[in-house]
């Protein structure tokens, strides 16, 4: 018998959109997986990957990530031919792609990745359907985060 392998420490987050939290209302999300290729795990698995960009746009039933860049390693990328910022199929069941296609074409709604992680040995990432925030909206995102760092370290201090 073969010994389970101990889980390595540390998170399995690969890569955040921190700016679609910002720019978007995220009304609901999903978990997709990807179809990828060979050299594309290996830089996941380093971490070599950046979805700030990145969208989701639907062509005929399917769902395609388009704007996420996996930087290819120059070990594991030598024999193929390597584009970054290919778009990837996100694999969805048919009642998700329902849901997704008609929030988009009938409410005008936006879809964007939101995190790139591992779950076991799979490649997931979550991606949120959106509607876009006013500049008004942006700003009192940050006045109210700015209030909630305030009252903690009034808080803390109020005790001593």
């Amino acid at each position: 018998m073969t010994k389970k392998k101990a889980h390595k420490p540390g998170s399995a987050t690969i890569a955040l959109n921190k700016r679609a939290r910002h720019e978007y209302f995220i009304e609901e999300e999903f978990e997709a997986g990807l179809a990828l290729q060979g050299w594309e795990v290996k830089s996941l698995r380093a971490g070599k990957a950046n979805i700030s960009d990145s969208y989701v746009i639907l062509i005929e039933g399917e769902a395609f990530l388009f704007g996420a860049n996996f930087t290819p390693m120059a070990v594991a990328s030598t024999h193929v031919v390597c584009d970054p910022t290919r778009s990837r199929k996100l694999l969805l069941n048919q009642r998700e792609l329902d849901s997704l296609y008609g929030r988009v074409n009938r409410e005008g709604y936006t879809v964007v990745a939101l995190s790139l992680y591992w779950k076991n040995a799979w490649c997931k990432v979550k991606i949120g359907v959106a509607k876009g925030k006013k500049q008004h909206d942006k700003r009192n995102d940050l006045k109210d985060k700015e209030w909630a760092v305030d009252k903690a370290r009034i808080m803390k201090h109020a005790g001593r």
